[in-house]
């Protein structure tokens, strides 16, 4: 309950600034030098991420910062609103979602199959990838469209202790109600969490064994700086996408065993813990939305040279490092 009282100022801090983050790594993958299946995919994780932040501003704004009447609270416009706010996030959310486990599957294929990379994970297939997760991903939450509706009830009294006819959401069907919050826990959360802690699991494995068998070739001689580099390059890579799904696995895995566990104990469960606790999953999707720009940052040279070199002013020297970029025409998944 406390957090609540100050849920609105933090959500809007993070979506303001998640929005400008998104905008930037939009501007910078999309970038002819960045070009690459793997930024790809990140652009389309950052356009989804980017339109759940801008939907949610305006939600946080009226709900939480803003002082509203109990008619305009429990009005018919505000009800389709808040309708439309818990579909739309969802969908944009979901989308999110699938991006990251496609994201890890084609990081998996260039590590354990390097040879069948350029055929199995080409741009055109990288394409469908994305289309297919904002064509599928709506389908996937049509339990959520069919659950809930906004129903008129008559019980409230308004400033002047009149009742008054008030709209609200209510759940339409106690079996819909109960298959959206498996299709929720289950298909949109849980499965994605295992499957992404599987995959993360098999790439930290093929970085031990890359470093063996580097240091083994490096004992023995064999080594070519130039295939030293590309190596220390392909593990720097995926250390920073390991970095993006562990922090999707500790804000999203929460979510998905709370769904789970209001699917199995019912509504009573719901309103007594997974409603209480709803402005803190918010807030943490919200910050697993805006946080990428950072660990890109952090931990991409080729990220930060190509932010550089987009947004320098013209009047600042170019530092040593950027004065190499166009020798280095490299993605952030080879030149990190």
């Amino acid at each position: 309950m406390g957090y609540r009282q100050v849920h609105g100022y933090v959500s809007l801090i993070v979506c303001l600034f998640g929005s400008v983050a998104n905008l930037l790594n939009i501007a910078v993958l999309t970038r002819r030098e960045m070009s690459s299946p793997t930024n790809t995919i990140l652009t389309g994780m950052a356009v989804a991420d980017l339109l759940v932040m801008l939907e949610y501003i305006p939600f946080s704004l009226r709900l939480y910062l803003l002082v509203m009447t109990k008619r305009e609270k429990f009005s018919y416009g505000w009800a389709v609103f808040v309708l439309f706010h818990s579909n739309f996030t969802q969908v944009c959310h979901t989308v999110s979602i699938w991006l990251t486990v496609t994201l890890a599957v084609w990081r998996y294929i260039a590590v354990a199959y390097p040879q069948r990379n350029r055929e199995w994970c080409g741009m055109r297939r990288t394409v469908l990838a994305i289309a297919g997760g904002y064509l599928v991903c709506p389908v996937l939450c049509i339990p959520l469209y069919l659950a809930f509706n906004v129903q008129p009830q008559y019980r409230l009294l308004d400033e002047n202790d009149e009742y008054v006819s008030n709209k609200s959401l209510q759940a339409y069907n106690i079996t819909l109600y109960t298959v959206n919050f498996w299709v929720y826990s289950v298909v949109i959360k849980i499965i994605p969490c295992v499957a992404l802690t599987v995959l993360s699991s098999i790439l930290i494995c093929a970085l031990i064994d890359t470093k063996r068998r580097r240091e083994a070739l490096t004992s023995g001689g064999r080594k070519t700086p130039r295939n030293a580099e590309k190596e220390r390059q392909t593990d720097r890579t995926t250390r920073m996408l390991l970095a993006v799904l562990a922090l999707f696995l500790i804000t999203e895995f929460p979510q998905g065993i709370l769904g789970l566990l209001t699917a199995l104990l019912g509504r009573g469960f719901f309103i007594s813990c997974y409603q209480k606790l709803g402005d803190v999953m918010d807030v943490m999707a919200l910050i697993n939305s805006a946080i990428n720009f950072m660990i890109y940052c952090a931990m991409s040279r080729q990220f930060r040279t190509t932010f550089s070199l987009l947004f320098r002013p013209r009047w600042l020297p170019v530092a040593q490092a950027e004065n190499g970029h166009s020798n280095h025409n490299t993605t952030v998944v080879t030149q990190v």
